[in-house]
């Protein structure tokens, strides 16, 4: 095979089935993106994680059972999303030899995680669940049922707490189900390492695409408004240019005849350029009237991106029907 006809058979895929199962399955880990990325289709609370996405460099302590603290333990603790970007792993790889991890599923129906822990120290059939979710503080806590050696009835409580981009606390605990009785067994605490730059800031802008979708189909105008930079701009099609989050507030405001209700945005391409971005590809949605009637429609858009702080914000938002 000579060199050209190889590099056409490469830009084909006909030689790479790594290509076609990444366009597949954009989410999963891969090269470029070691840690996976979030579906933005996938519930919301995915992002939930998104912060402990990578790998930390953790100190774990924990109780012996006459109540005395072992000594401290070094550990990796790394976190990947799993399952086309739908739910989260972790596993946990200590110097003294032991491992552990765990499978992260947000079930919409109940509202809740849904935590199963595995170990190399303590291998079993059935996998161990924790329950919970992440809180007004930011906090997300998880609970299972567990009985005290002195039988009383309680649960053992697991929290991540101090969530920043920096690292995390964790803390497991016994607590009884009155919720008055704290027994602290176990205390991690992580500190970040560095992530890919391009990573973290693809998902934080997956995360802003999934919730301009969540605010549109709410009706949220205000909270649609805010999405943009002080001077964002939007290029309606067959209209002027239309500048400024009071104007864009009114633009998205709903008719009293009509609502979106449903929203989808699917990128095609995103690129970082310093303190901006750009993300191209298709949306498309439905739009209910009041006498029921629902028509759908889609087209194709160009955002222009920019870091306001820590946040990303839009800056210029054109797109065109299909």
């Amino acid at each position: 095979m000579t060199r050209l006809t190889l590099l056409l058979a490469l830009s084909l895929g006909l030689l790479s089935p790594v290509i076609g199962q990444s366009s597949l399955y954009p989410y999963e880990p891969s090269p470029d993106h070691p840690f996976g990325l979030p579906n933005p289709d996938a519930p919301q609370e995915v992002m939930d994680w998104a912060p402990l996405i990578g790998e930390c460099a953790c100190r774990s302590v924990s109780r012996n059972p006459d109540g005395s603290w072992q000594d401290t333990v070094d550990m990796t603790w790394r976190f990947k999303y799993i399952m086309n970007g739908w739910a989260v792993q972790d596993e946990t790889l200590k110097t003294d030899g032991s491992y552990a991890g765990s499978i992260r599923q947000y079930i919409a129906d109940s509202t809740s995680w849904y935590v199963h822990y595995y170990s190399s120290g303590g291998p079993t059939a059935t996998l161990p669940a924790w329950e919970g979710n992440k809180n007004e503080d930011g906090d997300i806590i998880l609970y299972r049922d567990q009985t005290a050696p002195n039988g009383m009835q309680g649960d053992f409580k697991i929290t991540f707490s101090d969530i920043s981009d920096a690292g995390f606390r964790w803390k497991g605990e016994w607590v009884d189900k009155t919720r008055s009785v704290f027994y602290p067994t176990w205390y991690i605490n992580c500190k970040k390492n560095r992530e890919p730059t391009n990573d973290k800031q693809r998902s934080q802008l997956l995360s802003q695409i999934a919730q301009f979708s969540k605010e549109v189909v709410a009706g949220n105008a205000k909270a649609v408004a805010a999405m943009y930079t002080e001077d964002g701009k939007i290029f309606p099609g067959g209209r002027r240019i239309m500048e400024g989050r009071e104007v864009l507030e009114d633009y998205w405001t709903p008719g009293e005849n009509a609502k979106i209700s449903y929203h989808k945005i699917t990128p095609e391409e995103i690129k970082f350029l310093g303190d901006y971005a750009y993300d191209f590809g298709y949306y498309e949605g439905k739009t209910t009237q009041a006498d029921g009637n629902i028509s759908d429609w889609a087209g194709k858009y160009v955002i222009v991106w920019k870091r306001v702080g820590e946040e990303w914000q839009i800056y210029l938002d054109i797109w065109n029907r299909i």
